[in-house]
C-alpha cells in the first residue's frame, strides 16, 4: 500500500518522467531531498520498475495492433515454458497476459501492417505444435491508451 505523498509523487512522475528533482519536489510540495529519497525507496521496493519515453506506434509506422488469444494443448510445464520463451524472444509481442477463460494467454502484437501480422502468425505462433487455438483481434481504432495509473485507485496505506 501506498502513503498519500508516494501516489501523488507517482502521479507526477508517470505525467513527466523528464522532471528534474527539483521540478518534482515543487510539484508535489516537498523538499529536494524528500522527494528524492522517496523515489529512491520506490524504485527500491519495486514499485517504480523503470524509465521510458512513450511512442505512439503509428508515428513509426506500426499501423496494426492486434489481441491475440491463445490456448495450448494441454497444460504441461515443458509447454508453458516454451510458449514464455518464444513470446518473450519476439519483438512484435508488445504485452501477454495469462488469463482465465477459455484461453490460457491474451498477447498485444505490434505490426507494421496485415502481412507482417500474417508473416508472425504463421511463421511462429502455427509452428508451435502444443498451440491448440488461436483467435485474433484486430484493433479497428484506439480508444483510450493511458499508460497511467491514476493514483485514486491506487490503495492508500493503512492509517497507523
Amino acid at each position: 500500500m501506498l502513503k498519500d505523498d508516494e501516489r501523488t509523487l507517482l502521479a507526477a512522475l508517470q505525467r513527466d518522467g523528464r522532471l528534474s528533482i527539483q521540478e518534482l519536489a515543487e510539484r508535489v510540495h516537498m523538499s529536494a531531498s524528500t522527494c528524492w529519497r522517496k523515489i529512491r525507496a520506490l524504485e527500491e521496493r519495486g514499485v517504480i520498475t523503470g524509465y521510458a519515453a512513450l511512442v505512439d506506434p503509428e508515428k513509426v509506422g506500426l499501423m496494426e495492433a492486434v489481441f491475440v488469444h491463445v490456448r495450448l494443448e494441454k497444460h504441461v510445464r515443458m509447454n508453458t515454458e516454451r510458449f514464455m520463451e518464444v513470446v518473450l524472444s519476439r519483438p512484435e509481442v508488445q504485452e501477454c497476459y495469462a488469463t482465465t477463460g477459455d484461453e490460457d494467454y491474451v498477447l498485444k502484437v505490434l505490426a507494421s501492417d496485415m502481412r507482417a501480422y500474417r508473416r508472425f502468425l504463421e511463421d511462429v505462433l502455427m509452428q508451435m505444435p502444443y498451440i491448440d487455438h488461436i483467435r485474433s483481434n484486430v484493433v479497428l481504432r484506439t480508444i483510450k491508451r493511458d499508460p497511467v495509473i491514476a493514483p485514486e485507485i491506487m490503495p492508500a496505506a493503512a492509517a497507523s
